[in-house]
């Protein structure tokens, strides 16, 4: 079985990679620039950009499987040419927002409910894998902390039960390899409801450098972030972080009945990466 791996400079794609070859299975990593990837021996490197569907055909040939990222801009091109090429089976990378009131109207839900719907709608066998909070979103506090020892944060008291990328990975081969377990969708959360500022102190205490919390305005953190962040995606953030605020996360036992094993702990991720918090 081939497996086409879309976005394989993510995280969670890098990793689930080496999960593949661990199993002997072949896998295709696909990026809109292979050449700057870096995989293990025996990764077939492809060019497949999300954003191109010229790129689509060379890339989906003769695979079976695949694991996607979630891009509404083309998913019917991406859907049709993978019919063609016969795929039995897609793992869509989705996000636990399409679970939340008001998703229609929530930028990041709205992209993920698209593709699911496109899924849905395709007749390839589906699987739909609705992560919540990446753990390894707390990179972007690094700066703040390495430089001043303080993060800013519109809503400390914002609610998450941050999940391991290395636990989303293994759920997706968990529904790559099994095929009993595919066609359903799957809520992954962490082991555990963490207020922003809890996992400020967690990551503090992992790099040895306690850490302090600022407390700015929403106008404030969508300035900070404007470089790099749409402004619709930096208003159904902050939305999010005011619904959840002061409110325990939802936290399931789905990587557990994938893995087999109990979700990672924050700080477990927390420790791993210590060495990005320290000045």
């Amino acid at each position: 079985m081939t497996v086409l791996i879309t976005g394989s400079r993510g995280k969670v794609a890098t990793i689930l990679i080496g999960l593949l070859r661990e199993h002997g299975l072949a896998v295709r990593a696909a990026s809109a620039s292979p050449d700057k990837l870096t995989v293990p021996d025996g990764v077939e490197r492809v060019v497949c950009d999300l954003d191109d569907p010229a790129t689509f055909p060379a890339a989906l040939a003769g695979v079976e499987s695949v694991f996607l990222y979630a891009n509404p801009q083309h998913i019917e091109a991406f859907l049709t040419e993978a019919k063609a090429a016969g795929v039995q089976h897609i793992a869509l990378l989705s996000s636990s927002s399409v679970l939340e009131p008001g998703a229609d109207t929530n930028a990041i839900a709205a992209m993920h409910s698209a593709v699911e719907r496109g899924l849905a709608n395709s007749g390839i066998q589906s699987t739909f894998l609705q992560p919540g909070a990446f753990a390894g979103n707390a990179l972007g506090w690094s700066w703040a902390a390495k430089s001043a020892g303080t993060v800013d944060l519109p809503y400390p008291g914002t609610q998450a039960s941050p999940i391991h990328e290395a636990d989303i990975a293994e759920a997706a081969l968990a529904v790559l390899t099994r095929p009993e377990l595919r066609g359903r969708s799957y809520h992954l959360t962490g082991p555990a409801s963490l207020s922003a500022a809890e996992r400020v102190a967690i990551v503090g205490e992992a790099s040895g450098r306690p850490l302090t919390v600022n407390t700015v305005s929403g106008a404030a953190w969508k300035e900070s972030v404007a470089e790099f962040m749409p402004e619709s995606v930096a208003d159904a953030l902050l939305g999010y972080f005011a619904s959840h605020d002061g409110r325990p996360d939802a936290v399931t036992s789905a990587v557990e009945e994938l893995t087999g094993h109990p979700a990672r702990t924050f700080a477990s991720w927390a420790r791993e990466h210590a060495d990005a918090f320290r000045p």
